[in-house]
């Protein structure tokens, strides 16, 4: 029988633990989100406005990740993301960019998986400064569309993938027909360039399968915590990109502004690179590189896939065993850029400047920023294999490269200030929850590669921690979901028009 010393001691302790829950329960949950470029600092908007407590960590001494715009020229000139691919209200970035009244100029009208401006803004040459005819380069367009028509043949024959390529060469096989030679061959291989320009890859790495789906093998675990168990939640999802109306959209003004806004008013600390990442039954410890110690209910993961298939990041314990073959197994594909500041205007006024030559590598194209921005900038963006060979290069060796290719189709080219930048194509993961990965660019589970996809990924990546960490308060309703609904106005995008 208790004494009454023994069952006031035991109410007290009693008292004392439901005061300790009650507590818990009336404070903010935490989040700690680990990489600050897009996706990281949506997922981190998305919570802070769910009234978490959110911290972000980032490595490097800025924010953004893959979007970087410069203005050392006197003007904005977007180094990485450019544009806003789906120029419409369904666009989940098109709201935060319509408020802020930021203009975008079209470069297509049409809902192409593969091209970002239209035929008739391109000026194709051959290596000897000949522009090659427009009538042609029409001609031989559709030609290139009835030749991925055919590999959706090859397609469904066969069981095992294989690359776009190989696919393309079987078509040639079946029909001869469709074989080109001469000037028209070379304006083939330039579509084929472009392409592996869409996607940031060779054709030879290009999937048959996937290539017109744009499959997506999304990463995705989620760690529920609450006060007793520590139970993993695992997801592996292959999904189709859904393709936005509206064309394409360069941003004028960069991206900047969009990512400074997402940002506002957030606890970013920059410089804090994570080593190592503790899953405990009561929260998730974060280390960095200087020893410094994060506490938190969960933390969401948005490094890019390189960081990850490099084990910058320690996870104890250890990430499930299909995850780390799926991180080793994924590529990155590489897009380069080579910016070309000029004192005047030489080139035709169309958005595209295009190199034809024999082969897809040795074929070459620049953006023409004069067309959208006013500013005589010319960007040279080389894709694939011939981005991974011109990083090999130092800067200077790069810029000249891109300049002698420039003088071979416009002899009279004047000298560049030039500015060299190279951005390579990468991932964003997702989680403690991941940021969802597809092979080629940002991240999203029905927008990938874009933007406006690694923003949609975090808003999601956010819901889905808010959700994890709210179980453990059974109080679900004290939140407004972060994802807007129905009546949430969206505001589209202010469009400049094609001059």
């Amino acid at each position: 029988m208790d004494s009454g010393g023994d069952k006031s001691n035991r109410q007290l302790k009693q008292a004392i633990c439901y005061s300790n829950i009650a507590s818990r329960r009336s404070a903010s949950p935490s989040v700690i989100v680990i990489g600050g470029g897009f996706a990281g600092i949506s997922a981190a908007r998305a919570l802070h406005d769910a009234s978490f407590q959110v911290t972000v960590l980032e490595s490097r001494n800025r924010i953004g990740g893959r979007v970087r715009t410069d203005y050392s020229f006197g003007f904005p000139v977007d180094l990485g993301a450019s544009w806003l691919h789906g120029v419409c209200k369904e666009n989940p970035l098109a709201p935060v960019i319509g408020r802020l009244g930021l203009p975008l100029y079209r470069t297509s009208g049409d809902n192409s998986v593969l091209y970002d401006h239209d035929l008739e803004s391109y000026a194709l040459f051959d290596m000897d400064g000949n522009q090659v005819p427009q009538e042609l380069v029409s001609q031989v367009g559709k030609i290139f569309e009835t030749i991925l028509e055919e590999t959706n043949k090859v397609r469904d024959e066969v069981i095992e993938d294989m690359s776009i390529r190989q696919a393309i060469s079987i078509v040639f096989e079946r029909n001869p027909k469709l074989r080109l030679e001469g000037l028209p061959y070379k304006v083939l291989q330039w579509y084929l360039c472009r392409m592996e320009g869409w996607f940031a890859a060779d054709a030879e790495t290009i999937s048959l399968k996937c290539w017109d789906k744009a499959c997506i093998f999304y990463l995705y675990a989620v760690f529920i915590i609450n006060t007793t168990l520590y139970i993993p939640y695992m997801f592996f999802l292959v999904e189709q990109e859904e393709l936005l109306p509206g064309g394409h959209g360069l941003m004028v003004r960069g991206y900047l502004p969009v990512i400074n806004t997402l940002a506002k008013g957030l606890d970013i600390r920059l410089g804090h690179r994570a080593t190592k990442i503790n899953r405990r039954k009561n929260g998730v410890k974060v280390t960095i590189e200087n020893g410094t110690t994060f506490f938190a209910d969960a933390a969401v993961i948005a490094v890019p896939l390189g960081v990850l298939k490099s084990n910058l990041i320690t996870f104890e314990p250890r990430l499930p065993q299909w995850k780390e073959e799926a991180i080793a197994d994924l590529g990155v594909g590489v897009e380069n850029k080579i910016i070309l500041h000029f004192d005047r205007v030489f080139w035709p006024n169309v958005e595209f400047l295009g190199v034809v030559a024999e082969t897809s590598y040795g074929c070459s194209y620049f953006l023409n920023l004069h067309k959208a921005t006013g500013y005589p900038v010319l960007v040279y963006m080389p894709a694939g294999q011939l981005a991974k060979d011109i990083e090999k290069l130092s800067d200077a060796a790069a810029a000249n490269f891109a300049f002698i290719h420039l003088k071979k189709i416009l002899p009279d080219a004047s000298a560049p200030m030039v500015r060299p930048d190279r951005l390579g194509k990468g991932f964003s993961l997702k989680r403690i929850f991941f940021i969802r990965t597809k092979t080629g660019e940002a991240t999203s589970t029905d927008h990938p590669g874009s933007v406006h996809g690694a923003y949609h990924t975090g808003q999601m990546a956010a819901e889905d921690c808010r959700m994890r960490v709210l179980e453990r308060y059974g109080e679900l309703d004290l939140f407004h979901p972060v994802m807007g609904g129905e009546d949430t106005p969206a505001s589209v995008p202010l469009l400049i028009s094609r001059v």
